[in-house]
């Protein structure tokens, strides 16, 4: 199998999706919390950026900023091999939990993070599971995703104006 190339590594905006493998149970509320405490002791030992997040039953969402020296790869790695422990231990179960490969997208441009930001921000209505993207618990738009005493909160940033900007 080829290794996929990235040209950029680290010192960018990447909007990352994490899938589920199929043959895994759907993830529960309580999967849910692990995988925000997985993802906030992550931020916290290796020091990236988490300025949006959206958690789905069969995968997730961000947009993460990871600073050189660390790697989108390396950081992604980490996150689902300590995911897949504490959600398989909180389980009781082994094996695999994530699909092997995870899709990112440097993000160059203002308007694509912006685009990127609605985009998980109205994920969990395109999918049924709430009427509004605030009404959706597991993100980073919804009361208990955003502020200080979120689930999970993000870093705030300053962007330019210009939607043309590069990032």
């Amino acid at each position: 199998m080829s290794r996929l190339r990235r040209p950029f590594l680290s010192d960018r905006f990447f909007f990352v999706t994490c899938n589920l493998l199929r043959r895994r149970e759907e993830l529960s509320e309580e999967d849910f919390a692990c995988l925000a405490e997985v993802v906030q002791s992550a931020r916290k030992g290796k020091n990236f950026l988490l300025t949006a997040w959206v958690f789905l039953p069969d995968h997730w969402h961000a947009i993460i900023f990871p600073r050189y020296p660390l790697t989108i790869s390396q950081m992604m790695e980490h996150i689902k091999v300590q995911s897949t422990l504490t959600i398989n231990a909180r389980r009781g179960a082994t094996g695999q939990l994530w699909q092997a490969r995870f899709f990112d997208r440097a993000l160059r441009t203002v308007k694509e993070y912006h685009d990127s930001v609605r985009y998980i921000q109205s994920n969990p209505v395109k999918r049924g599971l709430a009427a509004g993207p605030e009404d959706w618990k597991w993100s980073s738009l919804s009361p208990c995703g955003s502020g200080s005493s979120a689930v999970l909160p993000v870093d705030l940033i300053s962007l330019p104006a210009d939607l043309d900007a590069r990032l």
